[in-house]
């Protein structure tokens, strides 16, 4: 099997379910989506009923502040061991997976399944590793995710890992090959989400082939013609499941430091963390922001402290959808049981709205604690939890994907919650597991 030498590539074993199994009822989506939203869990649960599912294997985060949260992860890790143990999963040979991946909103959105060396991924300020987070990493989040990992048999990525290939070079030429790939799954996802194929690679010069293109990428040389920084390494950036990257990372930093025999850390599986890697350049790759919205929370309040904080203007004459406004006027627009409109900050404190918005946002949360936030995506139900009583939604504008790596590079890690890839619906579906204990 070929090697992927300073790439921070390592070719996975990956288990799918056997082919009895219902891949519709399996295949759930990412459990940091919907958050606010009890109803869509209650219907994916109503809708696998006592079928094998990934459900079984993850926390929705919509569950963390529920009184059995200990009891569920423990039952987590149960499902796990009786899911190896009853043939629930089958072990494919080593391999790669291409992704193909149907949302409401696209057509197609390529996608390539592999694992990534976590000693090549940092995601503190200032990091010039070769996997890198392109946002504010929150460390208070872990623990749950910790708790979850440590000790648990399986990963099931919901990681999405961007390249930044205008060329299309790495992901998109395999899909030329697509007769000659064996087809591992073909079925339309749950909750109207969409469409998702994938197919197995394996052979050794389709693997070269995708060896020598993200060399090239990872070439300083190559890296400098687009940024005009020297000495860059950086070849992936984290788009999707940052937080859950850097749990692999703390867990594997922790059996590290327990280890004795430093050849066992070499090929530990736990090393590794699988992730779906997605050009930047895809067409199907479509970025939104991350709204917000407040909780029990005074709106005259709310713009008395603002206006403590900045100079800004209120425009309530328009329709407040911010769809064609450039992110450079550093505007968002609010809504709230009685009244909506567009916010424009006159003084602003980063380049983003998003940061300075959250600039204003973490200083008043500090202030008035009994107020709480989440971050939401999908600009409808940004409106509909934002105009009940007590709330208050705030949209914000989109940046421009292709600015991502450059910011990256010169300025570090941009604002926690800037962008999404996609809608909520359009977020990674669990399919595949991999094993991250030694056998």
């Amino acid at each position: 099997m070929i090697d992927f030498p300073n790439l921070a590539v390592k070719i996975p074993s990956v288990l799918l379910p056997n082919y009895q199994i219902s891949l519709q009822k399996w295949s759930v989506i990412a459990c940091d989506q919907y958050t606010s939203n009890r109803k869509y869990w209650d219907e994916v649960e109503e809708y696998v009923g006592k079928n094998p599912s990934t459900l079984d294997l993850i926390l929705p985060e919509i569950h963390l502040t529920d009184p059995d949260v200990e009891a569920r992860i423990t039952q987590i890790k149960e499902n796990m061991l009786n899911y190896l143990a009853k043939g629930v999963l089958n072990p494919l040979e080593p391999g790669f997976i291409l992704i193909d991946r149907q949302t409401p909103n696209v057509q197609s959105r390529k996608g390539l399944l592999l694992a990534v060396d976590l000693e090549k991924y940092d995601y503190h300020k200032g990091s010039k590793s070769l996997i890198r987070s392109t946002e504010e990493t929150i460390t208070d989040r872990l623990p749950p995710r910790i708790k979850i990992r440590h000790g648990g048999h399986l990963e099931l990525p919901h990681i999405m890992l961007l390249l930044d290939d205008p060329e299309q070079t790495v992901i998109e030429p395999l899909f030329n090959q697509l007769n000659g790939l064996p087809k591992l799954y073909d079925f339309d996802l749950m909750m109207n989400s969409g469409h998702l194929t994938g197919y197995h690679i394996k052979d050794q010069n389709l693997l070269e082939q995708i060896q020598k293109a993200l060399a090239n990428l990872a070439d300083p040389k190559v890296i400098y013609q687009k940024y005009g920084v020297k000495d860059e390494t950086l070849l992936f950036a984290v788009g999707d499941g940052n937080h859950s990257l850097a749990t692999a990372k703390a867990i594997w930093e922790t059996i590290k430091s327990k280890s004795e025999d430093p050849q066992q850390l070499l090929n530990h599986p736990a090393r590794y963390a699988l992730v779906e890697v997605v050009n930047l350049y895809d067409q199907g790759l479509l970025f939104h922001p991350i709204h917000r919205v407040l909780f029990n929370v005074d709106p005259e309040l709310f713009f008395s402290e603002l206006q403590a904080y900045y100079d800004f203007q209120v425009d309530e004459s328009n329709t407040p959808w911010l769809h064609d406004i450039s992110d450079k006027a550093q505007c968002f627009s609010f809504f709230t049981e009685n009244s909506s409109g567009i916010v424009s900050i006159n003084n602003p404190r980063t380049h983003l709205t998003v940061g300075s918005l959250q600039l204003f946002l973490d200083a008043f949360l500090c202030k008035y604690p009994q107020t709480k936030i989440d971050y939401i995506h999908g600009d409808q139900e940004t409106v509909e939890l934002g105009t009940k009583p007590g709330n208050i939604g705030l949209l914000l504008p989109t940046m421009d994907k292709h600015d991502l790596f450059k910011t990256v590079i010169k300025d570090g890690a941009l604002p926690r919650k800037t962008f999404s890839m996609g809608e909520a619906d359009e977020k990674r579906f669990y399919m595949e597991t991999r094993k991250i204990v030694l056998d």
